[in-house]
């Protein structure tokens, strides 16, 4: 048994960026399936670990971290191996303002369309019209983002950064929809997507859908 324990289940995409994370540092962890979609964040076992019954939550070196964000930079800052984060002031920033523009707006407008056809029971069974305003949403948000890339190869600069592995997860399900073309083809973010693919961190992630 590892020392490192995730808690959170595979089709959720925030656990997707912080198992992404832990396999790129090679770290050794065991994973607790805890399914949103069951209920199960809000039982008392793990309204234990996260009184706002979230996941992911990482168990490591003898302490608990709570939210995405904070176990990402933890693990890429006490574990050698590949950098996710650039090495340049403004990749950061841009880096930083990515991982902002999805955690603030873009989680909900692109799970929104997504789950609008997967899975609408999830998202409350939206109307068509409040469909039309989310994918409207979707769309200035990866407008935004993809003005933010800059024409770089990846979100943030040159190399593959925590920007990348936060949106990425996102859009593996609005792939599945009837708006997968008119989202990817915004800007350069198709050409961005096959690079993001081929990625062996993160497509070893990808969740077991059926």
């Amino acid at each position: 048994m590892a020392d490192t324990t995730l808690y959170g289940f595979d089709g959720s995409t925030y656990v997707r960026t912080a198992k992404t994370i832990l396999n790129r540092k090679g770290v050794d962890y065991d994973q607790v399936q805890v399914n949103v979609l069951e209920g199960e964040t809000h039982q008392d076992e793990h309204l234990k670990r996260h009184p706002f019954g979230k996941v992911p939550v990482l168990d490591i070196d003898g302490h608990r971290i709570l939210e995405t964000t904070a176990i990402v930079f933890y693990v890429e800052q006490s574990r050698g191996g590949p950098s996710a984060i650039p090495e340049s002031a403004w990749d950061r920033a841009r880096m930083n303002e990515v991982m902002s523009i999805v955690g603030s707006y873009g989680y909900d407008a692109l799970v929104g369309t997504a789950f609008y056809h997967i899975m609408p029971e999830f998202i409350g069974n939206p109307s068509e019209e409040q469909h039309h305003k989310t994918l409207d949403e979707a769309k200035k948000v990866l407008t935004l983002i993809d003005e933010i890339r800059a024409g770089d190869d990846w979100l943030a600069g040159g190399s593959v950064s925590l920007a990348d592995y936060y949106l990425g997860p996102i859009l593996f399900y609005t792939n599945m929809t009837p708006h997968k073309d008119e989202l990817l083809d915004i800007g350069g973010l198709r050409a961005w997507w096959e690079r993001l693919s081929a990625d062996p961190d993160f497509a070893k992630t990808e969740p077991a859908m059926g």
